[in-house]
Parts: structure tokens; sequence; C-alpha cells
């Protein structure tokens, strides 16, 4: 199924932006959703919320000794939901949204895997995360893992935007305090100096080590975004956000996570939990199960010229390039 979504206007990326987005690990792409799109997920976060959709509710991380009751009166008390996409239409249908994948395939594709989201809601007095790096946590190898924050409100300084330390991209990943086989950096024992990142993403300085790292690189910058705006950041980048401090906003972002998809990911089920998006891959990979169309590159002729596959020439004629 090659193009399935007809004609449209694709979004090119610029040199400038793609130069800002290796040399200082992010891009802000402002209004890569428009306002009937962005409605869209505002819309579907406030059901949820209000508790119009609540067949996703376990998807929120919950203390194992509340009772149902206190579930139930808590139940976003963590202030995201993991993995909508794979109970939800509207979820996938963001995650896989094509503008976003456009400036994917510029950065990290052709071929494109969609490997995570999640919901973040922040309500008032709420939220917060101290410096981590995201690859961390999921590990991809070739190392392609890519971050896509889309804001619903506005992010700022007030109601606990991100923060990001430019440059920090460079960085290695810092591995975790305690290593298991299936859960090992790759290089970590070929770089001299690295630690393990204690108490990583706790919003304490002192006792997160990481802060160490992100105050190399000068004073961190706030990624102050409209609804509809979206970050693009590489996965080793040091980033944080504080507490919601307002009485009145809320900070929601819709966070979805992607690698080049001839990457190998033991995180999150393997390779065949996660959803090919654009391209192709020789791993194995699912695809979206609530119909969202998608834009896949047929594979190589292989009954006639082993390794051919048609391009474009010149406009609508076509022609075989040799592999």
């Amino acid at each position: 199924m090659a193009n399935p979504l007809g004609t449209r206007e694709r979004y090119t990326v610029s040199v400038e932006e793609y130069v800002h987005y290796h040399r200082d690990g992010y891009l802000i792409v402002k209004g890569m959703l428009d306002a009937e799109d962005t409605k869209r997920l505002q819309g579907w976060t406030d059901q949820i919320y209000t508790g119009g959709i609540t067949q996703l509710d376990h998807l929120s991380p919950q203390p194992a000794w509340m009772t149902e009751t206190q579930k139930l009166n808590n139940r976003l008390a963590s202030a995201r939901l993991h993995n909508p996409h794979r109970e939800d239409p509207t979820a996938e249908w963001g995650l896989l949204h094509p503008r976003l994948l456009d400036v994917l395939e510029a950065l990290i594709g052709p071929d494109v895997l969609a490997v995570q989201s999640m919901l973040f809601f922040n309500p008032p007095r709420k939220g917060g995360q101290g410096w981590h790096q995201d690859s961390f946590y999921i590990q991809t190898q070739p190392d392609s893992l890519i971050g896509a924050w889309i804001a619903l409100d506005r992010a700022d300084t007030d109601n606990g935007c991100l923060w990001v330390a430019p440059g920090s991209h460079n960085e290695p990943i810092y591995p975790p305090v305690q290593q298991s086989n299936s859960y090992m950096h790759a290089n970590e024992k070929q770089i001299q100096g690295l630690f393990p990142a204690r108490n990583a993403s706790e919003m304490d300085d002192i006792v997160n080590k990481l802060s160490e790292v992100a105050a190399k690189y000068g004073e961190a910058i706030p990624v102050a975004l409209e609804p509809g705006d979206v970050l693009f950041f590489h996965s080793h980048l040091l980033h944080r956000s504080y507490r919601n401090e307002t009485d009145d906003r809320f900070r929601r972002a819709y966070v979805c996570h992607y690698c080049n998809a001839r990457s190998w990911v033991p995180w999150g089920g393997g390779n065949k939990r996660h959803l090919l998006s654009r391209g192709r891959t020789h791993l194995p990979h699912a695809l979206p199960q609530f119909g969202t169309p998608i834009e896949l590159t047929p594979e190589p002729d292989q009954a006639g010229d082993s390794g051919s596959m048609m391009v474009a020439m010149d406009g609508d004629r076509m022609g075989k390039m040799e592999m």
C-alpha cells in the first residue's frame, strides 16, 4: 500500500531545520498540526479527563495500595497515560499523523517505526520531571530514537513547559545504576567516564546526577509552545520540566517516540509490537489496528532484477534503480 493518503501537501524540512536538529538536538515546528487536528486531540483529551472515556483508565499508573474507589476519585493521579495508541483509534491517528512522519522521515528515515505514545495532563499544581535522557528508558540498536512533543495547550514557564540543554544530545547515554542482561546500553563498556544515572528524572537537582551533565551546556532553554506546535528532540538530549505553578491552566501534551524501522528495539515487547509507519523494514513489525492510513514502500521485485525498486523520474515517468 504505497501512499494510500493520495495527493497531499507534504511537509518538507529545510536545510536550516535539519542543521538545527543535528547541531542542538531539537527542532520546533510551529503550527505542525492545523486547528482542526489539534481540536480533535484536545477534545479526546477532555473526554478522558472528565470521564467520557474510561476504557483507558488502566493505562494511568496508580499506586497498588489504592482501593477501587480511591482510584476512581483520583483517576489521573499520575497525570499521564501510557501507550493509548494500542487501544484507541484517536491515539493511533495522532501517533501516525502524516505531517509528523514527514519530519521524521527527513530526520531519521526514510523508514520509521512508531514505538510509544504518552498523554500528559499536568493539571494545576501538579507535574514536573527532572533531567533525563529518553534513550535511558527506551533502547534502540542502532541508536535512532526520537521524540515528538505535541502541545495541546499553551506551554510556558508558568504551567510547566519543557526545558532543554542544547547540544547535550552529543553526550552518550548514562546507564542505569543496576543493569540486567536484557537492558545493556550499547558502547557502555567502550566509553570512559560514564557514571550511573542515579535518580534520573528526579526533580531535585542535588540528587539527580544528570543535572551535572546538563550544566556543562550552559543555561537551559525553556521551550514555549502553542497548541499544535511540535517539538522534535533527540533521545540523548537532556531535558526536564517543572511543576505547573498555575491555579487554572493545564499543560496537556501528546508525546510520541519513534525510531528508524531498521533498528532493533528490545523495549516494550520488541519490534513485533511496534508500528511500521513509513517506508519498509526487514524486521518484525505491527501495522495500524484501527485503520489509520500510512505510506509504505513496496518491497523490491524479488522475481525480476533482484533488489530493484520503482522510483519517480522526470515527473510522472517511472524508472528502476539498481540496489
